[in-house]
């Protein structure tokens, strides 16, 4: 048996509906794989991307920066704070996640930086991977902060994404594999279908965030 992973993009449009906008099979991540991705929207008619939101997957901001060269790269900060607690005890994780909530929650980003010094004072000696982590990817995990508070609560995390991938697995949960791709395909293709049926309103406040993706970018969006 091989495992295989299914990639879903998702984005808004100008309407403030979510739209699936493609799905991939893969076996590993990979420049060339997210290469291969990004080529194939671009070609299906994605002329622009304003702002994008990953998981930090390998090589997956370079290769958005390669095609969409205008487009915004947000790490998802909820990846980010798992990844942290990975080797955190059990016994600290509620105080380490507290602490860390004072990092994104912060009203700037310069704010922000002074909470994660704070935060690399109580916790660095014991948890270095954690800061290392945050400051090596400090750039792209606080992008959000250049955007008005309610872009930033739709871009700082991938939660409408994986909010869709939960759905989709209580579609297939009952299907344990599957006898090559196309299957793989036509199942989560069918999940998404009846998915999509409820997406018929607009996300939450969409035409202050609308108005507002016009001022920042006023000459990427035509009305």
């Amino acid at each position: 048996m091989i495992n295989k992973t299914v990639y879903l993009c998702v984005g808004l449009n100008k309407e403030g509906l979510k739209e699936v906008l493609g799905m991939w099979i893969g076996k590993n991540e990979s420049a060339a794989f997210w290469m291969g991705v990004l080529t194939d929207l671009k070609a299906r008619g994605v002329e622009d991307i304003l702002i994008t939101v990953t998981d930090n997957l390998n090589g997956f901001t370079e290769t958005i920066k390669s095609v969409f060269p205008a487009s915004t790269t947000q790490i998802c900060v909820v990846h980010q704070i798992r990844n942290s607690c990975r080797y955190v005890v059990w016994k600290e994780k509620k105080e380490f996640t507290a602490d860390l909530k004072n990092i994104y929650n912060a009203p700037t980003k310069e704010a922000a930086e002074m909470e994660l010094d704070n935060f690399e004072q109580k916790w660095g000696a014991k948890y270095p991977y954690a800061i290392r982590s945050w400051r090596n990817n400090w750039e792209e995990l606080t992008v959000f902060f250049d955007f008005p508070v309610e872009i930033r609560k739709i871009i700082y995390t991938t939660n409408l994404i994986e909010n869709l991938n939960g759905k989709i697995r209580k579609y297939t949960k009952n299907k344990l594999s599957f006898p090559n791709d196309d299957a793989l395909k036509k199942s989560v293709y069918l999940a998404i279908n009846e998915i999509e049926k409820k997406w018929y309103q607009p996300i939450w406040n969409w035409a202050l965030i609308f108005n507002q993706f016009i001022t920042i970018f006023e000459n990427r969006i035509q009305v």
